[in-house]
């Protein structure tokens, strides 16, 4: 029987280290299973402060009840211990693939991230207090207590900087838990052969070892293939190309018919190749337009190239800034045929800029000013997007205006979103623009908004001064009539201060 006393008394100092080894491996596996669980939600589900708030929180409660439950163990801690390496194992290696395997049935999600992340924060409960009771014996409890949480923080740390920096842009989800999940098995395998002379059942341990590293390895071999599948359970069109990126997930999707492609960020569609020139020429050429000098430009967002592509068409845009966070996104829009294609090498065009950095930490940062602003950022469909739509981002966007500059910003669905639609409306308004809302048709948005503005008169719809594809004056004219259902109401002003544009958002959206 492998009671504390008994392992404590016979065990070396080299098996003692071993057992403070496993201390700072198993926290370094514990927090990184939490992550993953918390990224994937946060990816499939959005609204990530909530996904990650529920992720730790039931994380947290579950390391609690584990930790009580070991208090009915009285014998046989190693082999607990072991067989908990291997739950471990099995169940965070595969958290990741079983998530995007269950996502496509809908309600049964957010059930079986419950139970994972409810049965991983369990097994992580019952290890340190195993280990801890073990190391007592030897050491006493006050240094072991010390020896012990210390090396559980120091590898909390380790592995929350490893998965942003290291595990998630090098191995991406599905490799990072197959490759913890190998984590706990070498913990396993490696008190196995340190305590194989106090360990009842040895071989079928070692047998079970074996046999979950030979599927963990399978599964990190293969990962490109199931990270394929699991995404193509979530497109409708076949993925040509998927990147995860320090900031973001990026897939291209081809339609087998048409050939058409399209480009997906976290999930959510930024353009269609056979519509996206309905988007880009009704954001661009309103502001564009317009009378005045629109000698330097500035584009936040637009990584793709197809916003760029429509401001180089006035001869007069000398100097254009394109300000996307992601690196890997222009790189890629830059090189991939089809995408390159559409936007006819914009971005490599002698007069445009490329500023990898965060539009809000741009706009506050530059000392350039700007004859033309234009707003093309994804949907605030997160937290983080969201200050990119608030009352202090739009003024500090109003301070870096050259007298008689225009703005323009994408503004969601007026009918869809309609109150997102009006917030952001009612947050430039209190951020001192005066505005002229349009909304245009794009078949793969549906009905989309605009919001063109300026600090020094009300603007008005000008007339073209390129030719377009989609666009005529008449149309314009008709793109600042709303219908009784859509048109602008009363919106909430939306702070970094007080966040409620998302809110917003996702309960449009879930409606």
């Amino acid at each position: 029987m492998t009671t504390p006393a008994s392992v404590a008394a016979t065990a070396t100092p080299r098996q003692l280290a071993v057992l403070q080894l496993a201390v700072l491996v198993v926290a370094i596996c514990a927090i990184i299973y939490e992550l993953i669980i918390a990224t994937i939600s946060s990816y499939l589900l959005g609204d990530s402060v909530y996904q990650f708030s529920i992720t730790i929180g039931l994380f947290m409660f579950a390391m609690g009840l584990g930790s009580y439950l070991t208090k009915l163990l009285h014998a046989e801690l190693l082999g607990i211990f072991i067989a908990v390496e291997l739950l471990l194992a099995l169940v965070g290696g595969t958290c990741s693939v079983t998530l995007f395997l269950v996502f496509p049935y809908g309600p049964v999600y957010r059930p079986t991230m419950y139970v994972l992340t409810i049965l991983i924060g369990l097994m992580v409960g019952l290890e340190i207090p195993i280990l801890l009771r073990i190391l007592a014996e030897r050491g006493g409890v006050r240094q072991s207590v010390a020896h012990v949480l210390s090396l559980d923080y120091f590898g909390a740390l380790v592995g929350s900087v490893a998965f942003p920096l290291i595990l998630l842009p090098d191995l991406g989800l599905f490799r990072s838990s197959f490759a913890i999940g190998l984590l706990n098995l070498g913990v396993a395998a490696v008190t196995i052969f340190a305590f194989r002379g106090m360990i009842r059942h040895v071989r079928w341990f070692a047998v079970v070892t074996a046999l979950l590293a030979l599927g963990l390895l399978a599964g990190t071999v293969f990962a490109i293939e199931l990270t394929s599948f699991a995404e193509d359970q979530l497109y409708r069109e076949r993925i040509v190309y998927l990147n995860q990126t320090p900031y973001q997930r990026v897939v291209v999707t081809v339609n087998e018919d048409t050939g058409s492609h399209s480009l997906y960020l976290d999930g959510h569609l930024q353009f269609a190749e056979r519509d996206e020139y309905r988007y880009h020429e009704g954001l661009v050429h309103p502001v564009m337009s317009m009378p005045g000098s629109r000698e330097s430009v500035l584009i936040l967002g637009g990584g793709d190239g197809m916003a760029a592509r429509e401001v180089l068409r006035y001869p007069d845009a000398k100097q254009v800034v394109l300000v996307d966070i992601d690196p890997d996104v222009t790189r890629f829009c830059r090189t991939f045929p089809a995408i390159r294609s559409l936007n006819q090498g914009a971005l490599d065009d002698a007069r445009l800029t490329v500023s990898n950095t965060d539009a809000f930490n741009y706009v506050r940062e530059t000392e350039h000013r700007f004859d033309r602003v234009i707003l093309d950022l994804p949907d605030p469909h997160n937290e983080v997007l969201g200050k990119l739509y608030s009352v202090e981002f739009y003024r500090m966007l109003a301070g870096l205006l050259k007298p008689g500059a225009r703005v323009v910003t994408q503004a969601t669905s007026p009918f869809h979103t309609r109150e997102v639609f009006a917030s952001i409306r009612a947050t430039m308004l209190a951020a001192g623009f005066r505005l002229l809302s349009y909304q245009l048709n794009v078949p793969s948005f549906g009905q989309w908004g605009f919001h063109l503005a300026a600090v020094d008169e009300d603007p008005k719809m000008p007339d073209l001064l390129v030719p377009t594809r989609f666009l005529s004056k008449e149309m314009l004219a008709a793109a600042t009539v709303f219908a009784r259902d859509d048109s602008p109401v009363d919106g909430v002003t939306n702070s970094i201060f007080e966040p409620k544009l998302y809110g917003l958002y996702s309960r449009s959206i879930d409606r």
